[in-house]
């Protein structure tokens, strides 16, 4: 028999088709993070998760890769660089990074450094965001991208910006905003930098497409573009006129859609320039997929698209089209976050336990039936040792009817609930049966679909889903799940993962395929006392800003890991997760206040008796350390068990050294 190998568990997993070469496995069947490519460095991700959970870090931990971020950046502008020089196009390209897709400080301070050789801008869609943009921008050549609906007060801050030497394009959203925009200049004495947004007639393709075509929330009609410019003209302000924007939706799957979309937005920015208005950018806003599947298709986690053919479109389309009017070409702008940004983080977790959902243990030998014992068991016997490649379809029936068959038996009071289990063991073993046959083909009879998420296994898991993958939840959105070790062993049973909450949608049950949508996941058995990791990788979007605080799980402990040469990494920072008392705080209960009806309810209990002295000092040091601790499970034999595995005992300790020990960020309410 072949040896598994941690080769075969990246070809199971599709490493490849969705890691964009960021992530591999080694030899010693761990999860490794390539962030500069197979000959660059390497990060055994098993060794950080080790680490910080020795260092004292509770499980989830979402591990965010600053190398990985930097890259992307470059990878993108380096796509549109090449683009620029293939069509001789005499515009700039400018990256800009929405910070709705990721407002995590840490996160957008490092976009913000990596990003000062690309001239990276931040694209904001309300207040709160702008004055984040505005303190955390570059003051020479920074740009700042203003969407969203604005007010007075929005509006004056991005004009007052400019005189930080900030470019703040004020996009007009709403035709309505015009006048405001007028009016707050004129006040300041500050000349606006003002761009139109297009509702276009292209749309997106994926589940956002509805973001474009004639429906969409946001953009001017062709008649409102042209209002513009008369208005303008009339307050002699046409010459702020400088931008002209489009988005069509996030995740575009189809590059057709693209090119459509460009090919309209392109005549609109030349007719606007004919018009009078000096434009200088085009923002062709987001939609940069990410391949979250690896099927390259158009299928609603993929692309059929590369990075270097959505550049090449854009700059190809834009140049052709202007060159035909002899318009100048414009610095290009995109705001492609998710493609920034989803690739750097992945949510690591533990498993807590399994449940066998088949009723049946796969390690216990099934038994033939004796003589003496009724029918219905020895046909469902016959069913079970039958099972062939030819027959299997007709058996699956079989057994179903038998099944049935055994439970009207039982209500009838002709079997009892021993025979009833027998029965029941003997068809899930048949079952199990015939879904190793169907793996093996290529078509599966619709009847069968169903066959591989009931044979699955519950794995109870250590995190949230509504926290930290609520896109999981909310629009069955994928993400590859896989394990980060033991990959040089063939995972032998299939999963569902179930989070930590009390709601029955807590739970992952459809994974990444090549070819379809997986209702389980093959795993490994889950060893008590042993730790198991799991990892769901490409969560660094949306992911942790649109998280929900359901049943009070919190935002998870985050650390930034950067690559090393000497140590092989190096922790930038760790980002403390949310603490009982902050949840709490977030729903407006008070820990002093909670701890004052606690103690009053304490003295009443001594009072009548029901409690002594001891056990009420017992509950009030039990409520204390509750209200500091994690909202997950707290797992202090987690950090013993991984220390008696990779360290002699003249050798442990828990405790880094002082000079490896990362610079904390506390997390307030």
């Amino acid at each position: 028999m072949k040896l598994w190998t941690a080769k075969d568990s990246a070809e199971l997993y599709n490493i490849s088709g969705w890691s964009n070469g960021y992530f591999t496995t080694n030899e010693e069947g761990h999860v490794e993070v390539t962030p500069f490519g197979e000959n660059g460095g390497r990060i055994d991700m098993k060794r950080v998760v080790d680490d910080l959970v020795r260092r004292g870090l509770s499980m989830p931990l979402l591990l965010r890769f600053s190398d990985i971020l930097e890259q992307r950046m470059h990878e993108l502008c380096s796509a549109f660089h090449k683009a620029i020089e293939q069509f001789e196009y005499k515009g700039k390209y400018v990256p800009a990074m929405p910070i709705k897709v990721n407002q995590h400080r840490p996160v957008v301070e490092e976009l913000v450094e990596f990003g000062k050789r690309h001239g990276l801008g931040l694209e904001v869609g309300s207040k709160p965001e702008l004055l984040i943009a505005v303190s955390m921008m570059h003051r020479k050549h920074g740009l700042i991208i203003c969407n969203g609906y604005k007010d007075r007060a929005y509006i004056e801050t991005a004009l007052l910006a400019q005189r930080l030497g900030i470019t703040t394009l004020i996009i007009v959203d709403r035709f309505q905003e015009l006048e405001t925009i007028i009016a707050a200049s004129r006040s300041l004495g500050v000349k606006p930098c003002i761009g139109v947004r297009a509702k276009l007639s292209a749309r997106g393709s994926g589940r956002w497409a509805e973001s474009g075509g004639d429906s969409s929330k946001f953009g001017l009609t062709a008649a409102e573009m042209v209002g513009v410019v008369e208005r303008l003209r009339t307050e002699g302000m046409l010459d702020s006129l400088v931008c002209l924007h489009f988005h069509i939706g996030s995740q575009i799957t189809a590059i057709r859609a693209v090119k459509e979309a460009l090919d309209e937005a392109a005549r609109i920015f030349a007719d606007l320039y004919r018009m009078g208005a000096p434009l200088a950018y085009l923002d062709c806003g987001g939609g940069l997929a990410v391949d979250y599947d690896g099927s390259k298709t158009n299928f609603h986690a993929s692309k059929n698209y590369t990075l270097e053919e959505y550049a090449a479109d854009i700059i190809g389309e834009i140049s052709s089209t202007l060159d035909g009017g002899d318009i100048p070409h414009p610095t290009i702008i995109t705001e492609s976050g998710r493609a920034m940004v989803a690739h750097h983080s992945v949510l690591v977790f533990n498993v807590l336990g399994h449940n066998a959902a088949s009723f049946r243990d796969p390690e216990k030998e099934v038994q033939r039936p004796k003589e003496e014992e009724p029918q219905i068991l020895h046909d469902m016997w016959e069913v079970y040792a039958g099972i062939t490649k030819k027959n299997y379809q007709e058996a699956y029936h079989d057994g179903l009817k038998l099944k049935e068959d055994a439970l009207s038996l039982f209500r009838h009071g002709i079997i009892n609930l021993v025979m009833r289990a027998r029965i029941e063991e003997l068809f899930w073993a048949s079952a199990t049966k015939i879904w190793k046959i169907c793996k093996e083909l290529s078509y599966v009879p619709d009847d069968l679909e169903g066959l591989e998420k009931t044979l699955a296994d519950i794995y109870f898991c250590n995190f949230s889903v509504f926290q930290s993958m609520p896109d999981s939840w909310a629009v069955d959105a994928l993400f590859p799940v896989m394990p980060i070790h033991r990959l040089r062993e063939k995972p032998t049973q299939l999963g569902i993962l179930a989070d930590l909450t009390c709601d029955s949608d807590g739970k992952v049950d459809q994974f990444i395929d090549l070819h379809d949508v997986k209702n389980a996941l093959e795993l490994h058995t889950h060893r008590v006392g042993e730790p198991y990791f799991l990892g769901v990788f490409l969560v660094g979007a949306y992911q942790e800003v649109l998280g929900d605080l359901h049943n009070l799980f919190g935002d998870v402990n985050a650390v930034h890991i950067a690559f090393d040469k000497e140590r092989g990494y190096t922790v930038r920072h760790v980002i403390n997760g949310d603490k009982v008392k902050d949840v709490l705080s977030y729903v407006l209960y008070d820990s002093g206040a909670l701890m004052q009806r606690l103690r009053a309810s304490i003295e009443d209990a001594l009072q009548e008796g029901h409690m002594t002295f001891e056990e009420s000092a017992n509950l009030v040091k039990h409520f204390e350390a509750g209200m500091a601790g994690y909202t997950y499970l707290e797992q202090p034999e987690l950090a013993e068990s991984l220390l008696n595995s990779v360290l002699p005992k003249e050798n442990r300790s828990v405790r880094p050294a002082p000079e490896e020990r990362p610079d904390e960020i506390q997390k307030t309410a």
